[in-house]
């Protein structure tokens, strides 16, 4: 049961994620994978705070956290230079 809790809270993270991000969604298959990665990284950086979240609104609030941390990345590393 909490697997599918986690895939549900990771889906509406990566959307929420490429909703401020991008400004549009990606998919549902996008959308979950840039969720639940984001979740982990989002995780592994608020426990170098010291906060580890408990709850369905931390797990979301750091899924989401993650995941605009991970397009942020993303988008950096796809950037194209300028054209001279």
């Amino acid at each position: 049961m909490y697997f599918l809790w986690y895939l549900l809270i990771g889906l509406i993270a990566g959307w929420m994620a490429n909703l401020i991000v991008r400004g549009s969604s990606s998919g549902l298959i996008v959308n979950l994978i840039v969720g639940l990665v984001g979740a982990l990284l989002g995780g592994w950086v608020v426990s170098w705070f010291g906060w580890f979240p408990v709850g369905t609104l931390a797990t979301l609030f750091t899924a989401l956290l993650g995941a605009i941390l991970l397009l942020w990345i993303a988008s950096l590393i796809t950037q194209r230079p300028a054209s001279r």
